[in-house]
């Protein structure tokens, strides 16, 4: 496995591991931002994979890019995690949807809801799989592996009104756009 890239963003740094055949996780690095917005930092330079990837994030952080071209190398997931997976990659730029609305539609049954929302807290490439576009059903911001002030300003990215801190974050009722 390729690994060692760290970006920051706005939302501080993400370390991104690839191998030969795609992005197998982006996530957030705890701690100080180490590096300025579109850098990087390795032992090795980057595979053009990683630096489209990268291009891409950069992108989307400055508002220009909506959606992903990304090759993705998932590794070992469920069925129902790719399911939900297939599901929020179909969401698109600035809308959400819920946890229950996504298990409805796969047929999740009863604990649907809490099933997806553990698919959703397992997801590998963050951002890319936007996981940060699902919320609760009473429209308040539930958990995010970055943290719920990464997934506040997420939202507001992308033309989201989110009311209140992170801790205590809502989607303005009026400004809701589910899909699904």
């Amino acid at each position: 496995m390729y690994s060692g890239h760290l970006a920051n963003t706005p939302v501080g740094t993400i370390r991104l591991w690839a191998t030969d055949r795609g992005i197998r996780r982006l996530d957030f690095r705890r701690g100080p931002d180490l590096v300025r917005t579109g850098e990087h930092v390795s032992s090795e330079p980057p595979p053009p994979l990683v630096e489209d990837a990268l291009a891409q994030l950069v992108s989307y952080f400055a508002g220009h890019h909506r959606e992903f071209d990304i090759p993705l190398d998932l590794g070992a997931l469920t069925p129902f995690q790719l399911d939900v997976y297939r599901q929020l990659g179909r969401l698109g730029f600035g809308k959400v949807t819920t946890y229950g609305s996504i298990a409805e539609e796969l047929g999740a049954g009863s604990g649907g809801a809490r099933a997806v929302g553990q698919a959703v807290g397992a997801n590998p490439v963050a951002i890319v799989i936007p996981c940060h576009r699902v919320i609760g059903s009473d429209h308040t911001l539930h958990g995010y592996a970055g943290g719920l002030d990464r997934k506040a300003w997420l939202l507001r990215h992308e033309g989201i009104v989110v009311d209140g801190d992170a801790a205590d974050s809502r989607v303005h009722p009026e400004e809701l756009r589910l899909e699904l």
